[in-house]
């Protein structure tokens, strides 16, 4: 549910090759919390956007997603 959750999540993602294009292909927020949650990290929506620092590159995420949780 912390930003620890979500760091893990992403390092994770950052290591598995699958896992990072299931990720990349998550359009909303809740499949990106759903494929976490799959994988055994759990984390709430609120703690995806700024201002809390961004956990994702923007490599990792769709162009939807980057636009949504890393903005200034």
């Amino acid at each position: 549910m912390s930003i620890k959750e979500i760091k893990a999540f992403s390092d994770q993602a950052k290591v598995d090759p699958a896992l990072g294009e299931k990720l990349k292909a998550c359009e909303k927020v809740r499949e990106v919390i759903a494929l976490g949650k799959e994988h055994g990290f759990s984390f709430i929506e609120d703690v995806l956007y700024p201002p809390n620092e961004p956990q994702f590159t923007e490599e990792q995420l769709s162009p939807k997603m980057a636009k949504a949780l890393l903005r200034a």
